[in-house]
């Protein structure tokens, strides 16, 4: 039987926060999560992250880098930055509680 490993800092590094969206709210009843993560880390890591942190078996993870755009605010011109998002599935069955922070 497989240990529960300790989440390490780097596991904290690679998942910077959940997203919270309506559409991730509807696919938390398949089982699928969305969190933003860093710009450098690749699936394996994303994988490794969540099943360290939560202590739950990660089915898929699929990724996607949404590039910076230019905005107009009060009139002065801005740049978004680059941002990752992770779709997490977890086997059917096991579940996350985004709402409590544990």
């Amino acid at each position: 039987m497989k240990t529960k490993q300790k989440a390490s800092f780097r596991d904290y590094d690679v998942i910077r926060y959940p997203l919270l969206t309506e559409k991730s709210n509807l696919l938390t009843e398949k089982s699928q999560y969305f969190f933003a993560v860093s710009l450098d880390s690749n699936k394996k890591e994303i994988k490794q992250a969540i099943e360290n942190l939560f202590h739950v078996k990660v089915v898929a993870v699929n990724t996607l880098i949404r590039k910076g755009k230019q905005r107009v605010f009060k009139g002065r011109k801005g740049l978004q930055s680059d941002m990752k998002k992770a779709m997490v599935s977890l086997e059917p069955g096991q579940k996350l509680d985004m709402t409590t922070g544990v």
